[in-house]
């Protein structure tokens, strides 16, 4: 849900920056790279260290190059299929930092073996989540379902949680307990969005097989 209305507000918004990187000589490309790799040493040097308040101001300033390269392509009609692996490719590079920060974090000074955990939990089914559509319309069906949490949802909820929890360094008191309680919401939806994706993988298989079987007999 948050896919398609917020990219289409922020696609208006940046739709001028976009233009002006392009009369600048700047490509999608490199609009990619430069945006994962500020995502990824946001998460990484800030996140580990506790500074969360930070690390979300940098990494949130970076998220937004997925949207500012795929209007500069759509600009420039360049739209390809190696942008959109490169863009997809990269996206889970950076949701990996994200969250392989804050487990790093609960791994050392945080001090939580359960939080951690739930981070790398996170972390691994936001790439599994991701991976049954990608195979499912790789084998030919349309996985005609988005699921409880998509990746729009669990940025959001992880960054915002992030960022308001650092604000404890600012004297704001019980503020920090907002970061677990948003893994524990990350983690449940992408496990509930992933067994939706697999149940819709498994009936519309089932289906295209049932229509194929039929062809074949006739």
């Amino acid at each position: 849900m948050l896919n398609k209305y917020a990219r289409a507000f922020f696609t208006r918004v940046l739709t001028p920056f976009a233009a002006l990187l392009i009369r600048i000589g700047v490509s999608p490309d490199a609009v990619t790279l430069v945006g994962t790799g500020g995502v990824v040493a946001g998460a990484l040097i800030f996140y580990p260290l506790g500074e969360f308040f930070w690390g979300t101001v940098v990494i949130t300033l970076f998220v937004f190059s997925d949207l500012v390269d795929g209007n500069m392509a759509r600009q420039l009609g360049r739209s390809s299929r190696w942008g959109a692996f490169l863009d997809s490719t990269l996206d889970r590079v950076a949701d990996s930092a994200i969250f392989g920060g804050l487990a790093l974090w609960y791994a050392g000074r945080g001090d939580s073996l359960m939080l951690c955990g739930m981070a790398i939990f996170c972390l691994a089914s936001g790439q599994v989540v991701s991976y049954t559509k990608a195979r499912g319309e790789a084998i030919g069906l349309p996985v005609d379902v988005n699921g409880l949490v998509e990746r729009a949802e669990r940025l959001v909820v992880t960054l915002v949680a992030c960022g308001l929890s650092g604000l404890h360094v600012f004297g704001v008191p019980g503020i920090e307990i907002l970061l677990p309680i948003a893994l524990w919401i990350v983690g449940i939806g992408s496990a509930v969005t992933l067994g939706q994706r697999v149940v819709t993988v498994r009936r519309e298989s089932a289906e295209a097989d049932a229509i194929a079987q039929g062809g074949n007999s006739a």
